[in-house]
């Protein structure tokens, strides 16, 4: 297995960007239905490789450039071998100690690593911590949750004032948010952003205004640092200032860019971040942790605990009131213990291994950046900050929608395109850790050759990958 992981890992710069199936194929190629007997570890090979491998996206290619990034590391996946090898359910602390008390090793490394302050460690005072959740929408879900219970508790349960709870976001926000105010059955409000694509304190403050005039009761604001279609950061400090005075409960959804924090450089970006109740950093999208390991902090865990504990005697043990048991601070109760991968990459590489990794990524985008910029026939529409530049073609949305469908259906590179006011735009993002320059040279190039053809009629050229 070992082997067949790190022949597969370095193929990854040869294969296509995007496989070359159709929907269904997988069962025209495999039985129908499980063997009666079992079959040798050989069989079980040749058929991952004959079935299954050509069906794979292989997101960590250098010329994958769409969505964010998805991060892969050895050590992430050594250490989730090792978790898989270890069988651990980690919902109680007896359950494992090694599995709760290296999470909250590791998410006070991360909170110091981030310059966060002391209220989100669990060493430090209060009752804030961070615990490693599934996804980015899953930790969005739990703020939503404990929001609408924290607002509950304050109006005694009052059902039908339940239903006067709204919830507040940015257009550019990710679509959890709306789907777990979904979930959460209350109402959500979307504000309009800036010029620069982010939601600032008076426009929250405005709508806010009108849902109270209407009788409704603002109770969660979810601000993005790194919006998913132009990577925009919302005004922190302008938010939460407006949060406070209507004591709602504030979310940070910083899945990608918040991973940039490790570098002090990038910490202007994120000012007001101290005065939220829970944030979440997927580390896995840049900080070289397999998925799915997103790093969720929150002010106070008692507002998750007072929504989630449900203690039967078959879960209870004598440590309960010296350390949390982390089933209290989310949905589901059995719990991986991901924490095992997180510590060995930040053992494997270190603070200094991962800054160099995301500067590196955020200068070939300033590199394609300035190639796009050179070029009269495009244009560059937000603030490449990060490691994801938008752009198009000067004119109608049709002709970008053909650049961007000629550039997929060849294979070289994979890009996903986004809606920006009314623009269909393509974005270009540094999504593998293995991308190089020269990649990036090499999608320029691809880019400007089916430019050309739908332009000027020009002759494709041909190129390799």
């Amino acid at each position: 297995m070992v082997d067949l992981i790190a022949d597969y890992n370095e193929n990854v710069p040869n294969m296509s960007v995007l496989p070359d199936v159709k929907s269904g194929y997988l069962v025209k190629l495999l039985p129908d239905e499980a063997p009666m007997e079992p079959e040798s570890w050989e069989s079980v090979c040749e058929d991952f490789e004959k079935a299954i491998v050509p069906g794979i996206t292989p997101w960590n290619s250098p010329n994958f450039h769409a969505y964010y990034p998805t991060a892969n590391s050895y050590a992430a996946v050594m250490g989730g071998m090792l978790c898989d090898a270890l069988g651990c359910v980690g919902f109680t602390w007896i359950a494992s100690p090694a599995c709760t008390e290296l999470e909250r090793l590791t998410m006070d490394w991360l909170a110091k690593m981030f310059g966060l302050p002391e209220v989100f460690q669990h060493a430090g005072e209060g009752n804030g911590g961070g615990v490693i959740q599934g996804s980015t929408s899953e930790s969005t879900l739990i703020a939503i949750l404990a929001a609408k219970h924290r607002k509950m508790i304050e109006y005694d349960h009052d059902e039908v004032l339940a239903s006067k709870l709204v919830a507040y976001t940015s257009r550019q926000s990710h679509s959890s948010v709306e789907k777990g105010v979904r979930l959460a059955g209350t109402k959500l409000r979307l504000v309009d952003t800036d010029e620069r694509f982010r939601m600032r304190g008076d426009e929250l403050r405005k709508a806010i205004e009108e849902d109270k005039a209407k009788g409704l009761i603002p109770f969660f604001v979810g601000a993005s640092v790194g919006t998913t279609n132009v990577c925009a950061f919302d005004a922190l400090d302008e938010i939460s200032a407006v949060s406070g005075e209507e004591k709602m409960w504030m979310h940070i959804d910083a899945a990608y860019a918040g991973a940039a924090m490790i570098c002090p450089e990038f910490r202007y970006l994120v000012k007001g971040i101290e005065n939220t109740d829970s944030l979440v950093v997927s580390c896995h999208k840049w900080l070289m942790v397999n998925f799915a390991c997103a790093a969720m902090f929150v002010r106070d865990s008692l507002d998750l605990i007072n929504l989630f504990d449900i203690n039967p005697l078959y879960l209870k043990h004598e440590y309960e009131n010296e350390i949390s048991d982390f089933r209290h601070w989310q949905i589901p109760l059995g719990r991986r213990f991901r924490s095992l991968k997180l510590w060995m990459v930040l053992k494997s590489y270190g603070v200094k291994g991962l800054q160099e990794n995301i500067r590196c990524q955020i200068q070939q985008a300033k590199f394609f950046e300035e190639m796009v910029r050179k070029d009269a026939r495009f244009e560059v529409i937000n603030d490449v900050l990060m490691g994801l530049v938008c752009f198009r073609l000067i004119g109608d949305n049709a002709l970008n929608e053909d650049l961007n469908k000629r550039v997929n259906e060849a294979r070289k590179i994979h890009m996903t395109p986004a809606t920006v006011d009314g623009q269909f735009v393509l974005r270009f993002v540094v999504a593998s850790r293995l991308t190089e320059d020269k990649d990036i040279q090499f999608a320029w190039d691809e880019i400007k050759d089916h430019a050309g053809i739908l332009l000027n009629n020009e002759e494709p050229k041909k190129r390799g990958v």
